[in-house]
């Protein structure tokens, strides 16, 4: 007997078992047999043909089950399977749900996970509230003092916005601005340090979870701290832009000033230009006038007089006076 070829001969059954066992899952058939879950043989050979792993939807089927789900079926969960949907978180959130008495249907679950959102997450933030701390979020009182405020939301998730809601980011957003609107509604940056209670309670009147994913509980102030005078940094901003006015204009003025005395001398001298031509013509009138007899030899005499009288005086005038000395 030839023991090579009997060898081969078991080899060769023991992978023919294997590859039948696979696409004719007994194992799984009977586990659901005995879970008093009803799906043929022929169904989970389909399924595999299909490309849908029976595991899955054999295991899904009896959790169900044993939770006291009985309306989930076989086609519905291959199809959101093939649709690229994820069936244990599904499931999970059904089983989840139905214990906590949230109303979450399958079609509704699904729909939310292929949303691509976490569904079994959701329906334990539903049971379990989760608290959301918003980064520092500034704002100025009336007063011009500068608040810096952190706070802490409790939310929880709303199942029947989960599709199409708006997500955290826009909770935090909308905090953030009713904040800001609050603080900066106070009369005194004192009002809200020994009030910041009035924050929360201005904030949740605004019903800013409207078309969100979330319903907003509660918002607590957990700490404010002073920030700097906004309103004295304004107030020295705008006296500095005045100052930096005022010199402008100053400047203009001087300049205009400059301009104008410069404009003055241009005038003067040629005034005083006019005034040496004059003078230059002075010897040819006097000339003229000695010829035509109209001056005298005597009249021109008193005139000379006069003029050395004129610059005595002038002279005089302009030594120091002994007393001051």
């Amino acid at each position: 007997m030839d023991y090579s070829v009997l060898l081969f001969s078991v080899i060769g059954s023991l992978v023919a078992l294997i590859v039948l066992l696979y696409f004719i899952p007994i194992g799984l058939w009977f586990q659901a047999l005995v879970s008093n879950v009803n799906i043929s043989l022929l169904q989970l050979v389909f399924m595999r043909w299909r490309k849908v792993p029976p595991s899955k939807i054999v295991s899904a089927l009896i959790e169900a089950h044993k939770a006291g789900i009985n309306t989930l079926s076989r086609n519905e969960l291959e199809a959101h399977f093939l649709a690229g949907g994820n069936i244990e978180r599904v499931v999970h959130a059904l089983v989840s749900a139905s214990k906590a008495n949230i109303d979450l249907d399958f079609r509704m679950a699904t729909a939310i996970d292929l949303a691509g959102r976490d569904v079994f997450e959701a329906v334990q933030m539903s049971v379990n509230p989760k608290v959301i701390n918003t980064p520092p979020i500034t704002a100025v009182a009336t007063d011009g003092i500068q608040l810096i405020c952190k706070a802490r939301v409790t939310v929880r998730a709303n199942i029947k916005q989960l599709v199409g809601g708006a997500g955290e980011e826009t909770v935090l957003a909308r905090i953030g601005e009713g904040v800001v609107s609050s603080i900066g509604s106070a009369k005194s940056h004192k009002d809200v340090l020994e009030n910041p209670d009035s924050i929360s309670k201005l904030v949740l009147s605004k019903g800013l979870d409207a078309g969100t994913a979330f319903e907003i509980l509660s918002i607590d102030i957990a700490d404010i701290d002073i920030g700097r005078n906004i309103g004295a940094v304004l107030q020295t901003d705008q006296a500095d832009a005045d100052l930096k006015v005022a010199q402008a204009k100053a400047e203009e003025r001087r300049a205009m000033a400059v301009a104008n005395e410069q404009e003055m001398r241009a005038l003067a001298q040629q005034m005083r230009a006019h005034v040496i031509e004059a003078e230059a013509e002075i010897p040819k009138a006097m000339a003229d006038a000695f010829r035509s007899g109209n001056l005298g030899i005597m009249d021109y005499y008193k005139m000379k007089n006069i003029q050395a009288d004129t610059e005595m005086r002038e002279s005089i005038s302009k030594q120091p006076n002994s007393t001051e000395k």
